[in-house]
């Protein structure tokens, strides 16, 4: 098998990392899931990780409390998420940084750009904490900045349903899966494949999005070798 891509950001959801425990952090499923990155980093891929931290703290859930302050929790969480990532790479033996854009220096590396570029073509593997270091941004529209900044081939969306569909396919039986969408698409018909902030920093930097589903981690190795699963937007 040979990769398609070559510099690839993963966004993971915190939700992924809780396993069926939901709430969290399950290890077992978070070792299957970096088994996966580091078949694609063997295979001469370069990969960035995104991840949100839903499986502690949902902003947007927070009843009366300061957007911002909830925000801020939110970006906390999804350190949490990074660090433990990190912690199962390097378990695995591949070599992995975490950047946050909040700085918080005795736990990991600031967000440099440029630096984070060199980590990603000396084979490791860099994970992107702590959002956008903005309230009001979802980790989502961080994915797209950061895909943007590092130059990706394209945003690896890994969620709980295998592509997008023109409606919920958890209420609605006969919803209809779609294989290709162009960017416009989405917005016009708002899928919510990404929330519009990010799904309009993807269209005005052509930025692919391949949506495709976690429940079989080995599908994380299928998008890198361009099989044909989930949905793609471009």
């Amino acid at each position: 098998m040979k990769p398609v891509y070559k510099r690839v950001l993963l966004k993971l959801s915190g939700e992924v990392l809780a396993g069926e425990k939901g709430t969290g952090i399950d290890f077992e499923k978070v070792i299957e899931v970096c088994r996966r990155v580091k078949t694609c980093v063997d295979m001469g891929v370069q990969v960035a990780i995104v991840v949100g931290g839903g499986n502690f703290w949902r902003g947007r859930s927070s009843g009366d409390m300061d957007r911002t302050r909830a925000d801020h929790m939110g970006m906390l969480a999804t350190t949490i998420n990074s660090l433990a990532l990190c912690d199962a790479l390097e378990q695995l033996g591949v070599t992995s940084r975490v950047q946050t854009a909040i700085e918080m220096r005795q736990i990991a590396e600031p967000y440099i750009r440029n630096k984070a570029i060199r980590h990603l073509e000396k084979g490791r593997v860099v994970i992107f904490g702590c959002g956008t270091g903005n309230p009001f941004f979802s980790t989502d529209t961080a994915a797209a900045l950061r895909a943007a900044e590092i130059g990706a081939d394209v945003i690896f969306k890994a969620t709980n349903v295998d592509g997008v569909y023109d409606s919920d396919p958890k209420t609605n039986p006969g919803a209809v899966k779609f294989d290709k969408l162009t960017h416009h698409e989405v917005l016009a018909r708002e899928l919510h494949v990404m929330d519009s902030t990010a799904a309009s920093l993807c269209m005005d930097n052509k930025i692919k999005i391949l949506v495709f589903n976690l429940n079989d981690p080995d599908n994380i190795v299928a998008a890198v070798t361009g099989a044909n699963i989930g949905t793609l937007v471009e």
